[in-house]
Parts: C-alpha cells; structure tokens; sequence
C-alpha cells in the first residue's frame, strides 16, 4: 500500500510536471509537433462572409444534398489556404439556404471570396462539324478527376497541372483521344477554355495536363480547386463581416479578470470553510488548471469566447467534489473515527455522487458538442475537457494529497479541524 501510494504521488507530480513544461509560452515545439494556442476569429480578428445558395435550376427534393456537398466543397478549398480552424456551417436567413464562413486571422480576405466562389467546373469537349466552331461535350468531367497535382513541362520549365482520372474517367479519356486523334480537345473550366491540345495518339492512362501562361501561384490555386471539386449550385455572397483584433484583445483582457476574480473566490471559499483540507483542494485545482491548458495547447483546441466560459465554468465544478467529499469526511471525523479511516470512507462514500454528477454533464456536453456548430461546439468541448480533468484532480491528485498530509502529526492535525 505504501509502494503503491508513492507510485501514484510520483505520477500524479509527473503529469502536473509535464502539462506544467507544455503551458509555458516558451514551449513552441514537442518533437515534430507544433504546440500553440489557437484564437478563434472573437479573439484574434478575421472576417466571416455569408453565402446564399441559388436554387433556380436545382429540384426541391435535390436541396438538402446541395446544401451538404457546398459545405463539404468549400471546407476542401477553405482548408487548402491553411486558415487555422475555420468554421463553416450551414444555416438559414428567412427561408434561404446560406453557409457561414469564419476564417480567423485571415490576411487576404479578397482572395479568399474569390477562392471560395469559384464553381470549378473542368470539362473537356471535342470539336463539332468543320462548319461550326462550337465545342461539344464529352462526358468528361471534373466528376472523373481522381487528383489534380502541379507539375512543370520538362522542355519549358513551365507550371502546369497535371490530371489523373478515375477508372471511368480513364474509359471515356481513352475513348475520346482514340476517336480526336490529330484534331483539338478543348478543356474548358467555368465555362472558359484554358487550352486546346491536339490529340496525338490514342492515351490509355487517364492522364492529361492542363498548359497555358500561367504563374506558379495561378497553377497552385487552379490545383485546389479542382481537388475540392465543383459547387452544385451557385453561391452569392449576401454579408461581409471584419472582426478587427482590437476586439478580440479587448474581451481575452476581460476573460481573463472574470477567471481570476472567480478562481479568487473560490480559493477563498475553501479555505474559509475546511481550512488546511481547502488548502489541498486549491493545490488540486492549481494542477486542474494547468493540465487542462495544456490539452488545450496540445490537441490544440480553437479558443474562442465561449470555449473561454465554458472553461471558467469548469473551475467551480473542479471542487465541488472536494466539497463533497470534505463534508463527509467531517462527519466521520464526528463520528469518532480517526483520519485514516475518516479520509477513506469520505471518498469511497462520496465516489457514487461525483460520478453520477459529472456523468450528467458530460452527457450535456455530448449532446451540445454533437447537435450545434460553432461557439456553443466550442463551449461544450471545453467545459467536457474541464470536468474530466476535474474528476482526476479532485479524486485522484486531492486523495494522493490528503495522504501525504496525513503522515505528517502536524499537518494531520490540521486536517482533523477541517
């Protein structure tokens, strides 16, 4: 028992340790990992647009699929200007369908409406009769594109995009090629023609490139488009909102007093009322408070204003087994029972209600985490992370505590005025 109580203290400081070398603002790097703490946009500034879906010549039964694959498609090309977690949701202004982007920190918010709006419609088309230059359709679409990379033509050195079909894809390339061979196959994106090459012979593996006077950027943005695939409908842009940083200072400013004006409260809380024992809680807390930033730098988690809450919030709840489990440990004490056995008949007998009590909120925070997007996400996984943190620092960090306090005359005395 006395092995096993030292084995537990030593892992308990072990992780206070380590959760204590990764909250330190020095601490950049762990390995090959990146460690930092994210800002939401309510913190760090960026800008949120708000784009409404058009419908015209798309059939009712058809709108709930379009609304989820425009999310998907502008999450892929979002994604591929590495905006540090955007958020991207969809929603409703009356009766219209619309996306709501918000893209933190975000520096060139021109080109992110331009990137974002784009349909990116590849098709390659062949030549009808000689009497007319109209271009007809293949059947060869950006549906077919398995992976678009960036690639450079070894005669001239230039960019250009290189394109890889699926297995239907490769039929249909084969098929046209074969039957185009020493005439053009147009390939036309958004309804404008990027190049024309002439087919030279039949090209069996599903493979073509895309040529032109284009600049590297201009083939990257071109190759992010295309791997994020095509919009099913139309999107306008309806709202256009800049968050300056300014304000987002402002509120971490204020965050951060109601944090510490509530941490005061409740250290001065446990103190006044089980003295020493509220001495050990407030050491506990202490460890809930650092260990729970560090997963938030680790994972990272997005700090947002309502994350921020949520994890103010949890800071209350991390005693409120301390106080349960102190009052009974009074009571036993009142009973006639020495430390020892008061200490471990308080957490075994208090063990049941924190359990069910942080069970049920966990189950909240579930449901609020699985069923909304956004802040209130954001609030839910915050405050989940904080009652599991508080669960072991209260039971397991505060019992390894009191043990320890209790092997000292002095200090056990101490303890028994609680």
């Amino acid at each position: 028992m006395r092995r096993n109580f030292w084995i537990g203290l030593v892992f308990i400081l072990a992780i206070i340790g380590a959760s204590l070398f990764v909250s330190l603002p020095t601490t950049k790097n762990i390995g090959k990992k990146e460690i930092a703490v994210r800002q939401g946009l309510d913190l760090q500034g960026g800008v949120r647009l708000v784009y409404e879906l058009d419908y015209s010549k798309t059939p009712a039964v058809d709108h709930a699929e379009a609304l989820n694959s425009t999310v998907r498609v502008i999450e892929r090309r979002v994604n591929s200007t590495g905006v540090a977690e955007p958020t991207i949701q969809p929603g409703k202004i009356g009766r219209r369908d619309v996306v709501t982007v918000e893209l933190p920190g975000i520096d060139d918010v021109n080109q992110a409406i331009d990137l974002i709006g784009k349909t990116a419609q590849l098709e390659f088309r062949e030549p009808g009769s000689s009497e007319s230059q109209q271009w007809l359709p293949t059947g060869l679409t950006g549906k077919q594109l398995e992976k678009a990379a960036v690639s450079f033509d070894q005669t001239t050195n230039k960019p250009q995009v290189s394109l890889t079909f699926n297995s239907e894809g490769r039929r249909l390339f084969g098929e046209i090629t074969e039957r185009s061979v020493g005439r053009p196959i147009a390939i036309f994106l958004d309804e404008e023609i990027l190049s024309a090459p002439t087919v030279q012979q039949k090209i069996v593996e599903g493979e073509a490139v895309i040529t032109g006077d284009f600049t590297i950027q201009e083939v990257r943005e071109l190759v992010n488009l295309l791997n994020a695939g095509a919009l099913d409908v139309p999107i306008k842009l309806v709202e256009q909102r800049t968050v300056g940083a300014t304000l987002g200072v402002d509120s971490v400013k204020k965050s951060l007093v109601a944090g510490l004006v509530g941490l005061a409260l409740v250290v001065l809380f446990m103190l006044m009322n089980y003295r020493l024992a509220g001495l050990v809680a407030v050491l506990a807390l202490a460890g809930y408070a650092i260990i729970t930033f560090a997963i938030f730098k680790f994972i990272p988690i997005t700090l947002t204003l309502a994350g921020i809450a949520g994890f103010i919030l949890s800071i209350g709840m991390a005693v409120d087994a301390n106080i349960l489990i102190f009052e009974r440990m009074r009571e036993e004490l009142q009973a006639g029972r020495d430390l020892k056995q008061a200490l471990s008949e308080a957490f075994r007998r208090a063990w049941p209600s924190v359990r069910d009590s942080n069970m049920a909120t966990l189950i909240t925070c579930a449901i609020l985490f699985f069923t909304t997007t956004g802040s209130v996400k954001g609030f839910a996984l915050t405050l989940a992370i904080g009652v599991l943190v508080s669960m072991f620092s209260s039971i397991t960090a505060s019992r390894n505590f009191l043990r320890l306090f209790a092997r000292v005359p002095l200090l056990a005395r101490g303890l028994e005025k609680v």
